[in-house]
């Protein structure tokens, strides 16, 4: 097993904090003496239930990722205790890019021998949702997809395991044939084979990952990695020229024309910024490219308008729910760090990393370990904005 890196990210009182003594701890990571006086986590509750439990504010990056792999995964299967005990690819891809970054060898190989026993389909590509012991929808997903592929090659490096880079690659050869598609743009991301049927395609935004891009592009010499990096930044870049925030769905014509859309067949209740437009900032933040770094940043001041941010939004940043949830928190960090406000990033992510404990969700454990990574470390190959990563 690969030994762990030490990524600092506990958290303890302080009355104020300067830019200065924020730089320097980034020697160890993450920001270790950042906190919010005005809000306290302490009163909730724990467990993997859904019901607010007492939680320690101390918890390091590695001990969120260490938790997620122990609460959330059993024999390789990443459960959503939260949602019925199902299985999904994204679960699965989430698992494995944590396993990779912590270094957790056994973790990473047990995960990836279910995914690959259980939800790999004839075609390579992985059926989206298991329950009760079968494959319940076999239709892939390319955000699973896209981050397992990204997970395999970066484990295949690091575990010097070539089992995992060709399986990586492989994969990555079939998201490319089977789940993109070419628009006057560029070449697009589809969100499944199914979208790839006819134009207007649909299209999520927040399914994009430059990092992604980059390490299957290094991975395959395949020229279309590149493509799908400039299509996907046109697509977000037309998008946030029509709103401040990204929304959850979009569509994208053949002609490159771009519109926001409420669900992924246009039957959703209404155009929003949700849980999945959440994830855009934090995987472009992650990137190496000052362009992208410059996308998230786009989303900073309409995060910032609120200190209460709320989990769902209209394009305008104002809430459509009073729900919490520490994604929006953590999408909010990484379009500060990308403006380079680092000491209120960091806050954010502390309270992120506190609510992600005193409610236990699934998808809120796994982005409670990776946000930390990609936001702090080089351990998923980006380069974090809160160490100046971008080139």
């Amino acid at each position: 097993m690969v030994a762990k890196r030490t990524i600092g990210i506990a958290v303890t009182a302080v009355a104020a904090v300067t830019a200065t003594a924020v730089i320097a701890s980034m020697a160890t990571g993450f920001p270790a003496n950042l906190i919010d006086d005005s809000s306290d986590r302490s009163t909730g509750t724990s467990g993997t239930d859904g019901q607010a439990q007492p939680v320690a504010t101390d918890r390091t990056a590695v001990e969120a990722a260490d938790a997620f792999l122990a609460d959330w995964v059993d024999e390789g299967r990443v459960v959503r205790r939260d949602q019925g005990d199902d299985t999904v690819s994204e679960g699965q891809a989430y698992g494995l890019l944590v396993a990779a970054g912590v270094g957790d060898e056994d973790a990473f190989t047990e995960i990836w021998d279910w995914t690959e026993q259980h939800l790999q389909r004839a075609d390579g590509l992985l059926a989206w949702r298991w329950s009760d012991g079968e494959v319940v929808d076999d239709e892939p997903a390319s955000d699973g997809d896209l981050d397992a592929a990204r997970a395999l090659v970066i484990a295949g490096t690091r575990f010097d395991e070539p089992r995992f880079t060709e399986a990586g690659v492989a994969l990555a050869g079939v998201i490319a044939d089977r789940m993109t598609a070419q628009t006057a743009v560029g070449r697009i991301l589809l969100p499944g084979v199914w979208a790839g049927a006819a134009e207007p395609y649909a299209y999520n935004p927040s399914y994009a990952s430059p990092v992604a891009f980059a390490v299957l592009g290094e991975a395959t010499g395949d020229p279309r990695w590149a493509e799908l990096q400039a299509g996907s930044a046109a697509v977000t870049t037309a998008l946030l020229d029509e709103s401040p925030l990204p929304p959850d769905w979009a569509q994208v014509h053949a002609d490159g024309t771009v519109n926001a859309m409420p669900g992924a067949a246009g039957g959703g209740e209404s155009v929003r910024y949700g849980y999945d437009a959440a994830r855009l900032p934090l995987r472009y933040a992650e990137s190496c490219e000052t362009s992208d770094v410059a996308m998230a940043a786009r989303l900073a001041t309409t995060l910032a308008r609120s200190t209460e941010l709320r989990a769902e939004s209209d394009l305008g940043g104002s809430p459509i729910t009073s729900d919490e949830h520490p994604l929006a928190l953590q999408a909010r960090a990484a379009a500060r760090a990308a403006v380079g406000n680092l000491p209120e990033s960091a806050d954010d992510l502390r309270a992120a990393d506190e609510l992600s404990q005193e409610i236990p969700t699934y998808f809120g454990a796994a982005w409670a370990a990776l946000a930390p990574m990609m936001l702090s470390t080089d351990d998923l190959d980006g380069c974090a904005p809160l160490t100046g990563g971008a080139s």
